[in-house]
């Protein structure tokens, strides 16, 4: 059985996708959610989901004591589900090639500090770009600079607003990535 943990910072949308895919899965099943954010919608949706969330605050992943939780807890695999965080170099060592990220842009355009959610759908917009999408990549020591498993596409729409370019880019998300997820989980 892999032992998948989520970690995310925001209302959860795709770490309950995940969740809801692997339901039932003979062989992976999501065990844990942490959360860095005390007032995330990601936390009701663990409990709705009856994962356990496990919440923490940046000290406590700088510190250890997040990948000695994850370490207790026997994770196989460590997903990131729109979470704000670098991931510490110790972290990225003791997962080598087991934590995978999404990125809503078609890296390595629209990536690194500071873009995440509706800053890079703006980022995009204002580049008048004709396609966004996403990116499902592995994690390193850096920002949205890891090895990607995969891209899907979507285009920019001639007035196309953050928010509605948004919805598209989850609904690649939802679509894709717990199948990018099963794919990895299932090469360990």
């Amino acid at each position: 059985m892999v032992r998948i943990a989520i970690l995310a910072s925001g209302s959860g949308t795709n770490a309950q996708r995940i969740v809801e895919y692997f339901n039932g899965h003979a062989l992976v099943r999501v065990v844990l959610i942490g959360c860095d954010r005390s007032k995330a919608g990601v936390i009701q949706r663990s409990w709705d989901l009856g994962v356990p969330c496990y919440l923490f605050n940046g000290k406590l992943l700088r510190d250890g004591t997040v990948l000695r939780e994850l370490l207790t807890q026997r994770i196989d695999l460590l997903v990131l589900a729109g979470f704000m965080r670098l991931i510490p170099a110790e972290m990225v060592n003791a997962f080598p090639d087991r934590i995978i990220n999404i990125h809503p842009a078609l890296l390595p355009n629209f990536g690194g500090k500071g873009m995440y959610g509706h800053r890079v759908h703006e980022a995009v917009i204002a580049a008048k770009e004709a396609e966004s999408g996403i990116t499902i990549h592995l994690v390193n020591e850096r920002y949205d600079e890891g090895h990607q498993l995969a891209q899907f596409r979507c285009a920019v729409l001639s007035g196309d607003t953050p928010e509605t370019l948004a919805e598209r880019i989850h609904e690649l998300e939802h679509a894709h990535y717990p199948a990018a997820i099963e794919k990895v989980a299932n090469g360990m």
